[in-house]
């Protein structure tokens, strides 16, 4: 039933005019900011201890962080109607040469991004060009859900692996042929993850893109979607980042996971409306971690 909803709202939001559709995405983030409580409290909570700032500036911060989630939910019930022909008057992409430029390295590209903006839509700013990319998707409660987000990616030509299938074996597949592969950096990775300081507080940090980085010796490209005030999109692809080999694997692959957290960390900062503050981000404390964890997950074969 869900799924049949879904897939309706969809039809009618890709043959509603744009303008109209996201002012209905900001009347319902206003709707979801006033009526679901306990994700507005954390967002407010969380953003007052990394921000510090007081609770009327979060309560703004916050309220308009959820108008753009409403924004971003439109959106992808949109994707349909993008195409090669109409994507560029929603979507600018910064720097996609040096994308271009990585892939034609034929290893893949790692690339490190979080949800930010519409994180959705960055998929199809590259997909529009006619760059391959895959992604890792994490499950969501209702599989009507999972399926119909799914079924919507794969109308901006998006391959998707689920996670708790054999996704880290379709992943390593998908850089063997030259694709982008894309990590969404900015979720709690559980006793495995790396302890790192994120906005404030130690966080575990997952480590997925450092050790397919190193495993395939991939380039990473960090990139990022956002909104801007005019209510376009503009994609910044930053520089390319490498694993640096000094021959203590577990080093290296904390530091690298290290740096890109601080990129990730720099542009929530820049951008604090345009991130999901009510994420469990802080939910593993650093007395839950694993020592030498990663060590398991570059076993992954560069023949399979």
């Amino acid at each position: 039933m869900v799924y049949k909803l879904l897939m309706f709202l969809s039809w009618v939001a890709c043959r509603t005019p744009y303008s109209l559709l996201m002012k209905a995405g900001s009347g319902l983030g206003k709707l979801y900011y006033k009526f679901i409580k306990k994700q507005r409290n954390l967002a407010i909570k969380q953003m007052r201890e990394s921000l510090k700032i007081d609770e009327a500036e979060a309560q703004r911060l916050v309220r308009e962080s959820f108008i753009n989630m409403g924004k971003n939910f439109m959106e992808v019930l949109y994707m349909p109607a993008l195409n090669k022909e109409n994507f560029t008057k929603h979507i600018e992409v910064i720097n996609l040469d040096t994308m271009k430029a990585a892939l034609a390295e034929k290893r893949g590209v790692v690339v490190l991004t979080g949800h930010v903006g519409n994180w959705e839509w960055l998929s199809a700013a590259f997909t529009m060009n006619d760059l391959p990319v895959s992604a890792i998707a994490k499950q969501q409660p209702n599989m009507d859900y999972t399926n119909a987000l799914n079924d919507l990616r794969a109308t901006i030509d998006v391959e998707i692996f689920s996670r708790g299938t054999s996704e880290l074996l379709s992943a390593a597949k998908a850089l063997k042929k030259g694709r982008i592969l894309g990590f969404l950096a900015d979720q709690d990775a559980g006793p495995g993850g790396a302890f790192i300081e994120f906005l404030g507080k130690t966080a575990s940090t997952p480590m997925g893109a450092a050790v397919f980085a190193k495993k395939f010796n991939s380039p990473i490209i960090p990139a990022f979607i956002l909104r801007q005030p005019d209510g376009h999109h503009k994609v910044l692809v930053g520089d390319i980042l490498r694993y640096e080999d000094t021959g203590d694997a577990d080093k290296d692959l904390f530091n690298l996971t290290y740096k890109m957290t601080k990129i990730l960390e720099k542009v929530i900062l820049d951008n604090p409306t345009q991130w999901l503050w009510f994420q469990k981000r802080w939910n593993t404390p650093p007395e839950q971690r694993v020592q030498k964890h990663h060590t398991v997950k570059t076993e992954v074969s560069a023949n399979e």
